[in-house]
């Protein structure tokens, strides 16, 4: 008996993110409503694994200590704090980094223009700009949210197939 409950528990849990991935959109505003957590530049807290939902408010609701997604250039995401917003004109940009990194993100070479294209442009930016912002991680009480250890599935995936 004991088995079939965890069963039906890990049955249950994939099926509430497929869910959450298929209509969160729409209620979140986000084009990509969850995040998979691969690396360590957030320990402590996001481990490999973790699945955080997430959300995207207009550029002037995004406030230092929001924890960020954002395409990155060179292709896929990186999931980061926000250290510093910066207002120019009516442009909004966002200085990023990893909680475990010893600097911003401006060393990884990811304050760029937004380039539909490419996602990056040759134009440096004091930040991320918002067109590149993916979403912000959902809050509760000051708490992120997150799933942990779901999310090793969808590692896995990308394993098999090459992808990461």
């Amino acid at each position: 008996m004991g088995k079939i409950v965890e069963y039906l528990g890990v049955v249950s849990a994939i099926l509430i993110v497929v869910l959450l991935n298929v209509f969160a959109p729409y209620i979140t505003g986000a084009e990509a409503p969850m995040a998979v957590i691969s690396g360590r530049s957030m320990v402590p807290l996001f481990l490999e694994g973790d699945i955080v939902i997430l959300y995207k408010p207009p550029p002037q609701d995004i406030h230092v200590g929001d924890v960020v997604v954002y395409k990155r250039c060179g292709g896929g995401y990186i999931i980061h704090r926000v250290i510093e917003v910066i207002k120019l004109g009516n442009k909004y940009y966002y200085r990023t980094k990893g909680d475990y990194n010893p600097y911003d993100d401006s060393r990884l070479g990811q304050f760029y223009e937004y380039s539909p294209t490419s996602i990056c442009s040759d134009i440096r930016t004091p930040g991320v700009p918002y067109e590149r912002i993916v979403g912000v991680a959902v809050e509760i009480n000051g708490a992120v949210l997150k799933i942990p250890y779901l999310g090793y599935l969808s590692l896995m995936f990308m394993g098999f197939t090459g992808h990461r």
